[in-house]
């Protein structure tokens, strides 16, 4: 079964999303902006969720996780819980 590890940041707008990725892409860490602005608890550990299955997550972040290319700053990605930015740390398929 493939699995993977991902970290995101959650915010309840588009635009606040977009800020963030902007700031992402023009260098600062990730985990840093995780642990200043995203909304979900795995705020405390930069944004990391750890290892996860297909079907753990909600469909839409399943989807970018499991085809996202490794390392690669992906979203935004509306989900039920807001605005996700994420990125694949790892994955085995």
């Amino acid at each position: 079964m493939a699995t993977a590890t991902a970290r995101h940041i959650l915010v309840s707008t588009e635009a606040e999303a977009l800020e963030l990725k902007g700031q992402i892409e023009n260098g600062a860490d990730f985990a840093e902006v995780a642990r200043q602005r995203s909304s979900c608890p795995s705020s405390r550990d930069g944004g990391n969720l750890g290892s996860f299955g297909p079907g753990q997550m909600v469909p839409e972040f399943d989807k970018v996780v499991f085809s996202a290319p490794v390392g690669v700053l992906q979203g935004p990605v509306k989900t039920q819980f807001g605005m996700h930015l994420l990125e694949v740390t790892s994955r085995q398929d």
